[in-house]
């Protein structure tokens, strides 16, 4: 197998976007977005006149998918509030578990809310030159908590692959991050949660 060339792309910015040779790039819109929030009057509301807005956005380079290579890219969220509720992304485990990430905050203010398989969560605030370490086994998803766009970049392993449905599948998150009313953040509870059975643990640890 002959090796890849090497390949030189560029952060641009504050458009917030990867640029350059082999990159790709999908985005989410408000209206892909249905079932996340929990404030779902508040959505429906907002649907017809922001169905098309792109909430986030994400360019990558992926060399390829073999193990021993990696994946990088830049994530840009727009800001916002559904409800209470700050923007965010899907979220996901990798579909190998035990595959890590790293994050690196470049622009606005952010975290990311993690949980582990057990139901245990974790915050992390990112803001620019702010490094945010993702362990195995750790469902992680983003969320915009400030005034302008959020902008990060990313890494991982080229064979981690993405499970989305895992959020799904337990009613969301077990914690929610709303506007607290003072120009903060606050981690709630979500009622929806749903814990997952030891046998789907044992599984996805097994998967790994």
């Amino acid at each position: 197998m002959s090796p890849s060339e090497p390949t030189r792309c560029t952060v641009a910015m504050p458009e917030g976007r990867l640029v350059g040779p082999g990159t790709h790039r999908y985005a989410k819109r408000f209206a892909d977005l249905n079932g996340l929030y929990a404030d779902r009057a508040a959505y429906q509301a907002m649907l017809a006149e922001r169905a098309e807005t792109v909430v986030y956005e994400v360019t990558d380079l992926r060399p390829s998918e073999r193990a021993g290579d990696m994946i990088a890219g830049v994530t840009r969220m727009s800001p916002g509030r559904v409800g209470r509720e700050f923007f965010l992304t899907r979220g996901h485990i990798h579909a190998r578990a035990d595959r890590p990430e790293i994050y690196f905050g470049q622009q606005g203010q952010g975290l990311m809310l993690l949980e582990n398989p057990a139901g245990e969560t974790r915050t992390v605030a990112i803001e620019p030159q702010t490094l945010c370490y993702v362990p195995p086994f750790w469902i992680h998803r983003s969320v915009n908590t400030g005034s302008s766009d959020f902008v990060m970049l990313f890494a991982y392993p080229a064979d981690s692959g993405q499970d989305y449905d895992i959020i799904a599948r337990s009613g969301g998150m077990r914690s929610r991050i709303l506007d607290d009313g003072a120009g903060g953040w606050v981690e709630v509870p979500n009622p929806d949660w749903r814990p997952r059975t030891s046998e789907q643990i044992a599984r996805l640890l097994a998967a790994a």
